[in-house]
């Protein structure tokens, strides 16, 4: 059957870029392999304009927060789904010269569109350890991705353009211009398969930074009215619990949950959150993180008919909808990618590789 694009994987990054593709009216094919310790099923999928420990703007952050935005409430109606959660972050200042420093960033332009409130005195007593007071911060919240996933998913199979089969790399057949894929031919395939794509013949050249995430459930007495970020985030759900994240460790890459990252995480909790709770469970995933924190989007340097949507690491919820809008752009209308996600940044390591 002939297509005029295969995607590989339907995780966050495929699910994205197959609902660019069909608002472009693009007759699609998903190929993937569902497994519940992928890191779009695993992630805890926050979206925050101020990260790090410095506590700086995300990169993009204008361009990209308005924009997610309009996608996930867009993807809502049309899934008929709920997925999208706006909530504010409360990030606990942890002496006065942050919170001095945020007095004066707040009133910039800069900041402005995503400081709720400076808070100088302690706003969460009963919960964290906020003595200074906290930066909290509106526009963010969390995408529900298990939820987000699985809509997408049952809408593909809706139209009849979702096969659920091991990917084999091998079997990709280049011939006049198009690609073959068992029984499928296709104008163009693009590779959407997290860190499988790090070990792949055509993007293992790639400098990919696998980083294995891990997670705790926790259960509370009361569920907090905002997400606490500090050394880990506290992301309230439902029935009284909580995840708490995570761990980023790039020398243990396999899915298995470790006692070292959950005392890690323990520890950190308790240097911030002072309620009561009991862990109920924990998660292990791998995120296809980038060496330079950027996704890894474009076409393949020898095979104009092969490209990828990948390397979106631990801000993928924010990333995937503006950059799967953009590589679709460029695909179907030739419009130019940002040069710092564009893979062509690494082309002198492929030809090195193939020299």
């Amino acid at each position: 059957m002939q297509y005029d694009y295969l995607i590989i994987g339907q995780g966050l990054a495929g699910s994205c870029m197959a609902l660019q593709l069909l608002q472009e009216d693009k007759k699609i094919l998903v190929i993937d392999e569902p497994h519940p310790n992928t890191s779009s099923m695993i992630a805890a999928g926050i979206f925050n304009p101020i990260t790090g420990r410095k506590m700086v703007k995300t990169w993009k952050a204008d361009q990209l927060f308005p924009y997610l935005k309009t996608f996930y409430l867009q993807a809502e109606k049309e899934l008929k789904s709920n997925f999208f959660h706006q909530i504010n972050i409360y990030r606990p200042f942890i002496d006065t010269e942050v919170q001095n420093e945020w007095m004066g960033k707040s009133a910039s332009a800069e900041h402005q569109s995503y400081v709720e409130k400076v808070h100088l005195n302690s706003e969460f007593p009963n919960d964290l350890h906020d003595e200074y007071g906290g930066l909290e911060l509106k526009n963010a919240g969390y995408i529900d991705l298990p939820v987000f996933i699985n809509s997408v998913r049952l809408l593909l199979k809706q139209k009849g353009c979702y096969v659920e089969n091991k990917f084999d790399e091998d079997k990709l057949i280049l011939e006049n211009g198009a690609v073959k894929y068992e029984s499928f031919t296709s104008k163009k395939v693009i590779l959407c398969n997290g860190d499988q794509s790090a070990h792949s013949n055509l993007f293992g050249w790639l400098p990919f930074s696998l980083v294995k995430g891990e997670i705790l459930e926790i259960s509370v007495p009361k569920l907090p009215t905002v997400i606490y970020n500090r050394g880990v985030f506290i992301l309230p759900k439902k029935n009284n619990k909580c995840r708490v994240g995570a761990t980023y460790d790039q020398n243990d890459l396999t899915n298995n949950v470790t006692d070292k990252a959950r005392k890690a995480l323990v520890e950190k909790l308790n240097g911030v959150y002072r309620s009561e709770y009991n862990i109920v469970n924990q998660v292990a995933g791998i995120r296809p993180a980038s060496r330079d924190r950027r996704p890894f989007i474009g076409i393949h340097p020898n095979y104009p008919e092969i490209g990828i949507f990948n390397g979106l690491g631990a801000k993928g919820v924010s990333l995937a909808p503006y950059f799967s809008k953009q590589f679709v752009q460029m695909l179907e209308h030739g419009t130019e990618l940002d040069d710092e996600v564009n893979i062509n940044r690494y082309k002198s390591i492929y030809y090195s590789n193939i020299d």
